[in-house]
């Protein structure tokens, strides 16, 4: 196992280089790229090298995936970006947050459900509707990893990277919420009543964020105690990673806890400034964040070996890139309205935000959660053509967008 992380942060540094250096592409787009293409490499020679394809698809396989995301890394890095975000920016847009991230979650999830229920057909594909239901609600949360790596690099303005950031930090344990609770009925096969569904969701979302702020409030105080930017550090690290376990232990979502907790560690430690090692802190936070990124999008790239592509699964991937953009425009056009209805003069650019929902690792994990009697196979392919398309397409031309937004502001 140390010889796997060896490689694979040996990876991450030299793509990365080659990405900045020679390619003049952003990290997470070369390094993502240049993995796909290593890992397409390996099964296009797979004949020719036996042994070295073998040794490859084993290595990938010791890696439990869904675990290694859900509960390791996403929580350090919901963390990062929460404690990291503009909280002036943040507040000024939180009801566009607000609604970006439960509505249009819930109106993405049905969109592309319902349209993976009635297109598929069109394609020779019949997925039963809790299926397309389950894919729509793991493929609908934008990816904060992804989103905040692209919008460090492209410099947006203020109040669109609160939106797009914001959003993607909170749809992530909406989703999450979500999908575990269409796994349960799918597993159970059997309808609960919509009374039930609703008390877990806000069960699950409103337990997750108080918690997190209580655990947040209660090690900034600690903080305030102490001398010494290492053990203000480690404090952060325990709120990051107890706090999640907690939060998971009980059943709550752990993702808005990280959150949540990231975002009022902020606020608490702002109102103490000279009591606590502000810069160290930041420094550290930020270089967990984008050291962790750089992994992600090379594991990423590497699970094209694992996935089970098919002549007929790439049409169905082709599909679910057209309903997860169309669902994305129709669901983020209507809370916009929305919010201009109830906010008026507020900023915003539904382009920007449409092209800007990009996917990753999150998305990964849970399609890898689904049992194979619920369509893991076509799920996992499907997820993971929309994940590469958006982060080296969209991600990748997302300067052209912002651009031409400038021109039109």
């Amino acid at each position: 196992m140390l010889a796997l992380i060896a490689i694979v942060v040996t990876l991450a540094a030299v793509f990365g280089l080659i990405s900045t250096r020679w390619l003049r592409l952003p990290t997470a787009v070369g390094t993502m790229l240049l993995t796909v293409l290593l890992s397409a490499g390996l099964v296009i020679t797979g004949n020719a090298f036996p042994h070295i394809h073998a040794w490859a698809i084993h290595s990938l396989l010791q890696i439990d995936y869904e675990r290694f995301i859900l509960h390791g890394l996403l929580s350090l890095l919901l963390f990062a970006g929460a404690f990291l975000l503009d909280l002036n920016d943040l507040a000024q847009e939180k009801l566009a947050v607000g609604l970006l991230a439960g509505l249009g979650t819930v109106l993405s999830t049905a969109i592309v459900g319902l349209g993976m229920f009635l297109g598929g057909p069109l394609f020779g594909f019949h997925p039963p509707l809790l299926q397309a239901l389950l894919f729509g609600a793991l493929i609908s949360p934008t990816d904060p990893i992804a989103v905040l790596e692209m919008l460090r690099r492209v410099a947006a303005p203020g109040y669109l990277q609160a939106q797009l950031a914001g959003e993607s930090l909170f749809n992530d344990g909406v989703g999450a919420v979500l999908f575990l609770t269409l796994l349960g009925i799918a597993e159970q096969d059997r309808l609960p009543s919509i009374g039930h569904v609703t008390w877990v969701l806000l069960l699950d979302t409103g337990g997750g964020l108080l918690l997190g702020v209580v655990f947040a409030l209660v090690v900034s105080r600690i903080m305030c105690t102490v001398c010494g930017y290492q053990i203000d550090i480690l404090l952060t690290l325990s709120l990051a990673l107890g706090g999640y376990a907690v939060a998971d232990h009980l059943h709550l979502s752990a993702p808005l806890e990280a959150v949540a907790a990231g975002l009022a560690l902020r606020w608490s430690n702002s109102r103490h400034p000279a009591f606590i090692s502000h810069n160290e802190i930041e420094h550290f936070w930020t270089a967990i964040d984008e050291v962790q990124n750089s992994v992600l999008f090379v594991l990423m790239g590497c699970e094209f070996l694992a996935v089970p592509f098919t002549g007929a699964a790439l049409l169905v991937g082709g599909l679910a890139i057209a309903l997860v953009n169309a669902a994305r425009f129709i669901g983020i056009g209507a809370v916009l309205s929305l919010v201009q209805l109830l906010q008026r003069g507020h900023r915003s650019s539904l382009m920007v935000l449409v092209w800007g929902g990009l996917r990753g690792g999150l998305s990964i994990a849970l399609a890898l959660s689904v049992p194979e009697c619920l369509g893991r196979n076509w799920i996992l392919v499907a997820t993971y053509i929309v994940v590469v398309f958006s982060i080296l397409f969209q991600g990748g031309t997302m300067d052209l967008f912002l651009k031409r937004f400038r021109l039109a502001d």
